[in-house]
């Protein structure tokens, strides 16, 4: 098969340094260019991948204790017909778990130690169906939540904070107190700490109250549970879900998921995720134009051999075919290998960061400082594919001046002192 002589002379020009010494230095910024953007996709790769495994991790430790799905009452109050709204929300193919539950504001008093906490009465029966807190409790409990003995299961930071063990004593204070003939008096409850759970996310581990629902009744007098919990299959359509509960469940209620639930925080997330992936595409984008530099001097030191290959027939396009190819080789060549060297770290940065963390003797994310203890990494081919077309474009726009002006080289000036 014969191989057009554009691609045989631009692959040529690109390697020129092995065939001729005083074209070494062309050569080597040829290189330098093909390092540059190998080094920016690979970063590019890398650091998105890293935001998006600690993105992954946050949301599941979110998600062990937030279920995918609330169904709550109209104004916050209590469900008209909760088994209706769980009946209707499990025929969904979706929804694998369903569980009521109570939910209101309360402080926890241990002598003079106060915490404000949210309060949650849930089913310890259906509870593990729509939550990771079965995993996350100590052993059986969740089985100690028995209605009437009024038992509680706290985070393990509020617990920390109250000064708190297993079987020790705390006063639940609810916010709506009781009229007297002396005046509104708070309403108490003493309750026994039956176990603490650790989901690993400070927010909840630090103001969360877990109790039987038919105490949380009782306690703040509803007539029953506040709301559903619901858990999906595919937790990533837990938008469009909603939406489609939203118009089928009877009666008025309101539905909310997990991504608005949480909006800051995803929000924030997004957005820096955004900024990072423009400001890490500038690097790419300074190792694509220097092609510029490097085609300009490539045109400058060839003028002899496009005026020769024009006198010889060649035409203009050609001429500009030469220089799009010796471009678009260095800038393949260094998104591949980019493209490898991110790959290769981000998918086993869980081995090479803590074998650098022994090397130096260091510790990157200590275990008492942050949330999350290890370097997580999750490649996505949402941003890899982005990230290489990206690095081709800026790879073939640099190549478009550099080769125009060699295409229009006159062969008469070119050759009149050769």
């Amino acid at each position: 098969m014969r191989i057009p002589y554009e691609l045989v002379l631009g692959w040529r020009y690109t390697r020129a340094g092995r065939a001729a010494r005083r074209n070494g230095f062309i050569s080597f910024i040829s290189g330098v260019s093909m390092l540059g953007i190998a080094l920016g996709v690979a970063a590019l790769i890398i650091v998105l991948s890293v935001m998006n495994g600690f993105q992954k991790e946050v949301r599941d430790r979110m998600l062990g204790v937030v279920s995918h799905i609330e169904i709550h009452g109209p104004g916050g109050g209590v469900l008209p017909d909760v088994a209706r709204t769980l009946r209707e929300a499990r025929k969904h193919p979706e929804v694998v778990g369903a569980a009521p539950f109570i939910s209101a504001q309360a402080l926890i008093a241990r002598g003079e130690d106060m915490r404000g906490a949210i309060v949650r009465g849930i089913d310890p029966t259906l509870e593990p169906e729509v939550t990771d807190l079965g995993r996350a409790v100590t052993p059986r409990a969740l089985a100690r939540l028995v209605p009437g003995e009024f038992g509680v299961v706290l985070g393990i930071e509020l617990a920390h904070a109250l000064g708190v063990r297993e079987g020790d004593p705390v006063t639940l204070i609810a916010p709506s107190g009781q009229v007297t003939p002396a005046g509104i008096v708070p309403r108490l409850k003493q309750m026994t700490v039956v176990g603490t759970f650790d989901s690993g996310h400070y927010e909840y581990d630090s103001g969360l109250v877990l109790l039987h629902e038919e105490d949380a009744a009782r306690i703040f007098r509803l007539e029953g549970p506040t709301g559903v919990r619901l858990r999906l299959e595919d937790l990533h359509q837990a938008r469009e879900v909603a939406a489609e509960l939203a118009h089928t469940l009877t009666g008025p209620v309101v539905v909310r998921d997990w991504t608005r639930q949480n909006r800051t925080w995803f929000a924030a997330v997004q957005l820096e995720k955004r900024m990072m992936f423009i400001i890490l595409t500038l690097i790419v984008a300074v190792a694509a134009f220097n092609l510029v530099s490097t085609l300009v001097m490539t045109v400058t030191d060839k003028r002899a051999d496009i005026a020769i290959l024009r006198t010889l027939g060649a035409s203009p396009r050609s001429i500009m075919g030469i220089f799009v190819v010796q471009g678009a080789t260095v800038g393949v060549v260094g998104t591949l290998a980019g493209l490898l060297l991110g790959l290769g770290i981000a998918l086993n940065i869980d081995v090479i960061v803590p074998a650098l963390e022994k090397a130096l003797n260091a510790s990157f994310l200590p275990r008492d400082i942050y949330l999350i203890n290890r370097m997580p990494s999750d490649p996505q081919s949402g941003d890899i594919v982005p990230i290489a077309l990206i690095s081709l474009v800026l790879a073939l726009l640099a190549t478009l001046y550099p080769s125009w002006r060699a295409s229009r080289v006159n062969p008469a000036e070119a050759l009149r002192y050769e």
